[in-house]
């Protein structure tokens, strides 16, 4: 005989780097966690910048890791906004931002998903691959269900 929790099931998380994909992806996720009665865990990575040696003793200004951190939350937060304002009974979104490369970052979070939703293409090199490099790493090696979201038809 199966047993019912008032747990709520574990978050969709969905990886958001502000693309059209990865929009498309959240308002999925947004749709599947009303669904389900659960919640929305919206992932961004970040990258410190490689910085190289430079001759005659000038280097660039490189902001300090704190600053990359904060403007990868302001842009995650400002998607999460623009997405749960196009829907009608959005739900419950948490934000994440850690620093690491996309696809650690995303397998780390999907430990403890339910499922994990991403946009088939983001702000990568080659954008006219079908699959990018971390939607087809994480549905190679995600630790639970990977749902890939197609780019968004043109109006």
């Amino acid at each position: 005989m199966a047993q019912y929790t008032d747990e709520r099931p574990s978050p969709v998380v969905v990886g958001v780097d502000g693309s059209a994909c990865s929009q498309a992806a959240l308002r999925w996720g947004l749709a599947q966690a009303e669904l389900t009665g659960g919640t929305v865990e919206a992932v961004a990575a970040w990258q410190s910048p490689e910085v190289y040696a430079y001759t005659l003793g000038w280097s660039p200004s490189v902001p300090e890791g704190t600053e990359f951190a904060k403007i990868a939350e302001r842009a995650l937060r400002e998607t999460v906004a623009a997405v749960r304002d196009q829907l009608d009974h959005p739900a419950e979104v948490t934000i994440r931002v850690d620093e690491g490369h996309p696809v650690q970052v995303l397998m780390d979070a999907a430990r403890t998903a339910q499922l994990l939703v991403l946009g088939s293409r983001g702000h990568g090199t080659f954008t006219g691959i079908l699959l990018g490099s971390v939607s087809q790493h994480c549905v190679q090696h995600a630790p639970c269900p990977v749902v890939v979201i197609p780019p968004p038809r043109p109006a």
